[in-house]
């Protein structure tokens, strides 16, 4: 790997590490933050999809501006913006204050995902990006341990107010680590193919239904996300006397094997060249069959080690859902890319959470995580259908001739199913 892709590799791990605590850290304190202001569990997942909504709602905006201004810019931006409302979160004294506040600190993370992946892309090589981008999203299993630690530590001591104060300054440290250590970006020629070749402008990609069927497979993916993320701690508190200061120990086998999955997707992708049925399939199968087994375990130990499983299933699937339109797409058009994919996922964190909590309120805990296993099926569903190379997801978007879709696929025929 290029030495300006591993250190910016490492500068943007550092960089989702922190997005992650700021984000996750919601999930431990949601007890106390519902005995604070008498919510009911519904109204704690309002919380969690209070971000989401703002969030979801940035991410298409964000890779238009990252496009216009440059990643490293717009990232340093979101950095000390959602720093200030992670701060801000602290002084609520209102339950509509504190929606308020997760609605900007919404829309501060929104800015930074496709500026992450506006900078990776000017620095580094279509056939390694997909490695690179797994070694980088591993950080977000690592952010939601670190989460879970200093989170736990900081609420057995003092109340959730001091935790958003203590973990808000993160994010500043690391806008001074990206300011002094981030490299120039490589040579335009060596980064990608024109865009004149991938379909030509950010209007036209967002126009195209086959980059939508990619934020579908997101959808679906983060549906079994953000609702183990957000619900399995208050379930193991509730409901198996878990103890606060312990919810990091329980997450320590999920997180880390969901960050070793995650690197082992994108070396996957790459070396597939994409075709992420391959890998969604059968590791979305493995976490539907997992899903309904996790709430029928009878201890906490058959619970953590079932979450465990199903984390790692699920994180070998991040990098497939963006594999195909990072490989294909040149710096200027994979922020916006990114963005698209990145909002139909962060649709599932709107809905999810709150979706959840009812549902605990109206059954039980069982139903709600059985109903997760909706996620895995909607996957398999939208693997299935969009294009599995870069040549046919080209095609697809009007910039490969059908002469030339005809040679790839007799040269590839023995080994590459066609996709619908």
């Amino acid at each position: 790997m290029h030495r300006t892709t591993r250190t910016t590799a490492v500068l943007l791990f550092v960089a989702w590490a922190v997005d992650y605590i700021d984000r996750q850290v919601v999930n431990l304190a949601l007890p106390s933050i519902g005995h604070t202001f008498g919510l009911t569990h519904g109204e704690r997942g309002l919380v969690v999809s209070a971000f989401f909504v703002t969030y979801a709602l940035t991410q298409i905006p964000a890779g238009l501006i990252a496009g216009r201004f440059g990643g490293v810019r717009v990232m340093c931006v979101a950095l000390v913006l959602w720093s200030l409302f992670t701060g801000l979160t602290a002084v609520a004294w209102s339950f509509a204050a504190l929606l308020v506040f997760r609605c900007l600190f919404g829309v501060a993370q929104g800015l930074f995902p496709a500026a992450a992946v506006d900078t990776l892309s000017r620095r580094s090589v279509p056939a390694q990006r997909l490695t690179a981008n797994g070694w980088i999203q591993s950080s977000n299993a690592v952010g939601g341990l670190l989460a879970a630690v200093l989170g736990g530590l900081l609420l057995a001591h003092w109340d959730w107010r001091v935790m958003f104060a203590a973990v808000s300054v993160l994010g500043l440290l690391v806008v001074v680590a990206v300011r002094r250590r981030m490299p120039g970006a490589l040579p335009a020629e060596q980064t990608g193919p024109p865009p004149e070749r991938t379909g030509g402008s950010a209007a036209a990609l967002l126009r195209s239904p086959v980059i939508w069927g990619f934020a579908v497979m997101f959808f679906a993916y983060d549906t079994v996300v953000w609702g183990l993320n957000s619900w399995s701690a208050s379930y193991l508190m509730e409901e198996r006397a878990l103890k606060v200061a312990d919810a990091g120990l329980v997450s320590l086998g999920p997180t880390l094997l969901a960050a070793v999955t995650a690197i082992v997707g994108g070396r996957l992708s790459d070396r597939f060249e994409g075709r992420p049925r391959r890998i969604v399939v059968p590791a979305m199968s493995a976490a539907a069959v997992l899903l309904a087994v996790l709430p029928l375990t009878g201890s906490l130990t058959g619970f953590v080690v079932v979450a465990t499983l199903i984390s790692g299933a699920i994180g070998l699937c991040y990098m497939p859902c963006f594999s195909v339109p990072l490989r294909s797409l040149p710096p200027g058009l994979t922020g916006v890319a990114s963005g698209v994919i990145l909002f139909g996922g962060q649709l599932s964190g709107i809905v999810v959470p709150t979706l959840f909590g009812q549902v605990v309120d109206a059954f039980s805990y069982r139903v709600a995580f059985w109903s997760l296993a909706l996620g895995p099926a909607l996957a398999v569903a939208a693997v299935l259908r969009v294009p599995q190379t870069s040549r046919r997801f080209l095609a697809r978007l009007g910039a490969v001739t059908d002469d030339t879709l005809v040679k790839e696929d007799d040269s590839d025929a023995s080994t590459v199913p066609h996709s619908a």
